[in-house]
């Protein structure tokens, strides 16, 4: 079952909805157009200067707004209105567009949370993990839109709404295969006829290019043939566009011609054929590092060399050969969002639990960076843990190669700057705030402070003086209409700094 607010019990869908969609806005909000004014819980938007309270600590809610000398609610579409005309006076510019994503992205969970109503969640632990994401990026203003389509044509395809699914199987003519690197997995989901490769598609992304002139030139000329369907169901994961299929332990990525946060998802040319490059760096650090860390490798990637993007596949390591026998991998950001059978829930004391956690995702993540030049995004949605028995973290596993950057290719300053804002203040910052949350009177940050110490990177005296850390701007990289790889970075306290 989803996790609600105490504040907000379980009521209505509706109520529930604003809630979940607001804590992101709420957040963004905070971060990038408004400055505390001492007194518990009210900010000043800096832009028109109004006065803005929430209550809540790491998920806002309850927002209300000072005019005519008293506190006013706000509904989800009223802090849409409010933020809508701050990024104006701010930046100078419009933007219709984000106001309609914001709306689509509570739409979205409204129709996720029923639809969770009415589905029974998945046994596997690992799964439930991986679709129990209802609130998403907690500092993104439209962490739930999905392009603003019929929720008819996503819904069965939503992770969060527990939804599991055959994927669509082509067969594309041999003469018109593109792929690099081992992506031999993917025939044993299917058989081709002769003179065909087998090309699994999802069945939303088909949906949604299938009526493009050249994929339908394809099929009218037999480079393209339908063949059915798989004959067991994938679960989609956090990532929406990327599968696991339980029963040959495979993950299958995508491409998805719908804006998802910052990005519209699909398998981009130029990130294809950087993929081999950019794998094999963190496979090689990874096999270097030695101890229980581990990468889920992209192995390669098959397509249409006449939808090249379009059609894309790639085709990423199952679990089982990477995962510490006995141990149960969980995605992190579930941790933080809260599933049933988290292993936090048991928690009487973080202490133990919060000091593994950082033995276990810190030092893989720092030593790829120093002694190999690998860059990890080691966010949460990108970094699963496996838990022992106890629910004690005993191994990390990154993945998303697609998301790595090398030294080779960018300034050691920016990929720095990258890893922190990933490791530290997407991952353990959001990892912090929940223990703390739930456990009042205790600090994170000494035992954080040690871990990072002890590493020889030489950026590490720095940042762990220094007052601020980088913080993304999610908000006004939308509003600006910035390129979602542009990453923008603002300075935000430094909880490390406070010994």
């Amino acid at each position: 079952m989803d996790r609600v607010d105490p504040m907000h019990p379980r009521d209505d869908v509706p109520e529930r909805a604003d809630a979940y969609a607001s804590a992101p806005l709420l957040n963004c909000l905070l971060r990038e157009a408004a400055e505390p004014t001492g007194e518990q819980g009210v900010h000043r938007l800096r832009a028109g200067g109004r006065l803005l309270r929430v209550r809540g600590g790491r998920r806002p809610r309850d927002p209300e707004l000072h005019t005519d000398g008293t506190w006013h609610p706000l509904t989800h579409a009223e802090l849409v209105k409010l933020i809508a005309e701050e990024l104006r006076a701010a930046t100078g510019l419009s933007n219709p567009e984000l106001p309609g994503e914001m709306i689509d992205s509570r739409e979205a969970v409204a129709a996720i949370l029923a639809a969770r109503a009415r589905a029974e969640a998945p046994d596997d632990p690992y799964v439930r993990s991986e679709q129990s994401l209802i609130t998403g990026h907690p500092c993104h203003p439209a962490p739930k839109a999905r392009g603003g389509g019929p929720v008819a044509s996503w819904l069965p395809y939503a992770p969060e709404a527990y939804a599991r699914f055959p994927l669509t199987l082509l067969g594309v003519r041999e003469d018109a295969v593109v792929e690099e690197g081992d992506t031999t997995a993917l025939d044993a989901l299917g058989t081709a006829p002769r003179g065909y490769r087998l090309l699994p598609a999802h069945p939303w992304q088909l949906d949604l290019v299938a009526a493009r002139p050249e994929i339908q030139e394809a099929f009218e000329d037999g480079r393209l043939v339908r063949l059915g369907h798989t004959a067991r169901p994938v679960r989609p994961t956090a990532a929406i566009r990327t599968v696991y299929a339980p029963d040959d332990d495979l993950f299958v990525k995508f491409s998805l011609d719908v804006r998802i946060t910052n990005d519209i998802r699909r398998l981009w040319r130029h990130d294809l054929l950087e993929l081999r490059r950019t794998d094999a760096a963190a496979a090689s650090a990874f096999a270097a590092l030695g101890g229980p860390a581990a990468w889920l490798s992209d192995r390669g990637y098959r397509t249409a060399a006449f939808a090249f993007e379009e059609l894309a596949v790639l085709v990423r390591d199952g679990l089982r050969r990477h995962v510490l026998p006995g141990a149960t991998p969980l995605l992190a950001a579930a941790l933080v969002d809260g599933f049933e059978g988290s292993p936090l829930d048991a928690l009487t004391d973080p202490a133990p639990w919060w000091t593994a956690y950082l033995r276990q995702v810190v030092p893989p993540a720092l030593a790829a960076f120093e002694r190999h030049g690998v860059v990890l995004e080691a966010h949460l949605q990108n970094t699963l843990v496996a838990v022992d028995a106890t629910g004690l973290p005993v191994q990390a596993l990154f993945r998303d190669a697609e998301g790595v950057k090398l030294l080779t290719d960018v300034s050691r300053e920016a990929g720095w700057e990258r890893l922190v804002y990933c490791l530290v203040v997407n991952n353990l910052t959001e990892v912090a705030a929940l223990l703390s949350e739930r456990h009042p009177g205790w600090n994170p940050w000494p035992v954080a402070r040690a871990e990072l110490a002890r590493h020889p990177v030489p950026e590490i005296p720095a940042l762990l003086a220094s007052p601020t850390l980088p913080g993304k701007t999610n908000l006004l990289l939308r509003w600006t209409g910035a390129d979602g790889a542009d990453a923008r970075y603002l300075p935000l306290p430094n909880p490390l700094a406070c010994r």
